[in-house]
């Protein structure tokens, strides 16, 4: 591979996505999650309890939420380096 040049463009980003997760997906960035309001108040009255979830609460609160795993474990992660470069 070499770095995108003159004679080579970077491909435009489509409306949809094309996750590694799809067929014909290309293993392209996922676009970002737009959370709504009652989605964040569950997902930060779950951190106040618990910091990790175990599989089986993540798949619980994946499901309740309508949302997918990989979007709930990803939100963990990231507000713990949230916490962390808090304190």
């Amino acid at each position: 591979d070499r770095p995108w040049g003159a004679e080579q463009p970077p491909p435009e980003p489509g409306p949809e996505c094309s996750c590694p997760e799809e067929p014909g997906g290309r293993g392209g960035r996922r676009l970002r999650t737009a959370f709504s309001a009652e989605q964040l108040s569950t997902l930060e009255s779950s951190f106040q309890r618990q910091r990790y979830l175990g599989a089986a609460e993540r798949r619980k609160l994946a499901g309740r939420m309508r949302l997918s795993e990989v979007q709930i474990k990803t939100w963990f992660q990231n507000r713990r380096m949230k916490l962390k470069r808090q304190l």
